[in-house]
Formats: structure tokens, sequence, C-alpha cells
């Protein structure tokens, strides 16, 4: 199929997609699945995003939480924080926006081939790292040992419900989940995501460990793989809430020289460990 999305010159003109599917996830969060026109595809690498449209209501960015390998759909993650967002949760099945895209430096799965995988995934950051774990578990051969760990606030804000309990399931899969205010039902661990690393044992020259979450919790979770001695070099790390406008011309991801939607969202953690703004 002829890539027109990825190719297109002009890159301020949104391609109009259709929503195929809806499911609420949390009480803020919702995954709409998108068809892009025939004969068209996103060609995306994990940890990229797109910018999602509604006219009259604006533009966001947004990060893809599918694999490259569900082409021609891929899959948004959506929290309803602000007015574009708002309406977009009130889009059904069938309805219409705007995307342009993807956006951004993904992570380069080529360099992950044969290597243990630690995802550590905070909040809504599961949404993005999702991309690249169904990509894994997609080529589950090409791949080592994988770990899920997974913090959120509550048991109500845990995102992927289904997914989880299908790793749960996967005996090639390890998964630990942590919680910081657990409610009466929960059974399962609770503590800061941070809690989850102490404890695991690693072949660390052999291990990747990607990031993604909330701002605060990056200094802390490379604090804890630098005590488990994990190479700067095996690390990398997404700061994907600072995109805005994906081309590098509002100014809103600078920091320094660096252009967050352009050079990253995804790092290599020895690209910006001396950008103190960044973690």
């Amino acid at each position: 199929m002829e890539n027109l999305i990825f190719e297109k010159k002009d890159l301020y003109n949104p391609i109009i997609s259709t929503i195929t599917n809806v499911e609420q996830l949390t009480d803020t969060e919702k995954r709409f699945e998108i068809a892009l026109p025939e004969n068209q595809i996103l060609n995306h690498k994990p940890g990229q995003f797109v910018q999602v449209s509604i006219f009259g209501f604006g533009e966001a960015p947004i990060s893809i939480s599918s694999s490259p390998t569900k082409s021609p759909l891929f899959d948004l993650t959506v929290r309803n924080a602000g007015r574009l967002t708002d309406k977009m949760h009130r889009l059904t099945v069938g309805s219409q926006l705007g995307v342009r895209g993807p956006f951004g430096n993904g992570f380069e799965v080529n360099n992950f081939k044969g290597k243990d995988i630690l995802f550590v995934c905070g909040g809504i950051g599961l949404a993005p790292t999702k991309s690249l774990i169904d990509y894994v578990l997609a080529n589950r051969n090409d791949f080592g040992r994988v770990v899920i760990l997974y913090g959120t606030k509550s048991p109500s804000e845990i995102l992927f419900s289904d997914e989880i309990e299908k790793w749960k399931k996967d005996k090639s899969v390890e998964l630990e989940i942590s919680i910081d205010r657990p409610d009466e039902n929960w059974k399962g661990k609770v503590g800061v995501i941070t809690t989850l690393i102490p404890p695991l044992k690693l072949d660390v020259a052999n291990t990747i460990a990607t990031i993604v979450g909330p701002p605060v919790m990056y200094k802390f979770v490379l604090m804890a793989l630098k005590g488990k001695r994990v190479p700067d070099e095996n690390i990398y790390l997404s700061l994907e809430r600072r995109m805005k406008c994906g081309v590098g011309k509002c100014g809103h991801c600078q920091i320094n020289d660096t252009y967050v939607c352009q050079d990253g969202p995804v790092f290599h953690y020895p690209r910006v460990k001396e950008l103190k703004e960044a973690v």
C-alpha cells in the first residue's frame, strides 16, 4: 500500500480519518481505533505521536498506543483533560477527525533485538509504551526476557485491563503492578513504582530499560536503575508530555538547543542526562 501520510510533503494538512472503535478504559481515558482513508497507512515506530485535530476545537499531540504490526489501523489512548480531548471523548464510531504525522523519533526496535527488555511505565505512560510492548510481543522470538513494571495512583486508574490479563497469563512475560493508594479490594503490591525495581534480578549488560511516565517519576526511576547497575547506554526514555506543534516551530518543547518533538520524544538517556530540565 502507498504510504501517503508518511511521505506527504505538506505537514500542515491533516488527513481526514475515521474512528472505527471506541473503548472506555477508565473514568478519564478512552481508546480510539482509527482508520486512515483507503490505501493510506501510518507506518509509525513505537514511541512516535500524531497531531489530532477536530474542526472548531483545535489540535493536540497524542502518542500512538498500538504496534506498527496493527497497520493499517492504529490506536490512540486519550485522557479527557481539555477542550479538544473533551470533544474527542464525545465522538463515536464513524466520527471523523484530522490526523497529521507520525512525528518525532520512536524506539529503534532493531537495536533491541536479542536483548532483555525492562518496561517501566507510570500512569498514562503505559499508553505510548504499549506500542512498543505490543511490537515486542508480536515479534517475541526476536527478544529475550520481557519485564513490565507498571504503577498507578489507584486501582481505578489502571489502563488496558484486558491486555494486562493476557500479559499475566503469558508465561513469556513478567508483570508487576504497584498502586500508590489502594482501595479495600486491591490485593496486589502497594507503593511507588520504584519499589518494584530493587528486587529484580537482571542481566544488566543485556537489559534495555525504557521509561515512560510523569516527569516527577524519571529522577527516581533512573536512581533505582543505577542502583541495579544498569548502564546509561542501555536506558531509553520518552519526554512525550512536552509535545505541542510537532514540527519545531512553537518552541513549547525546546530544552536549550534540543527540540523534543523532533529530536525525541524518545531519547537515548546519554543524549539528555545533562539536560536538567529534561530529567
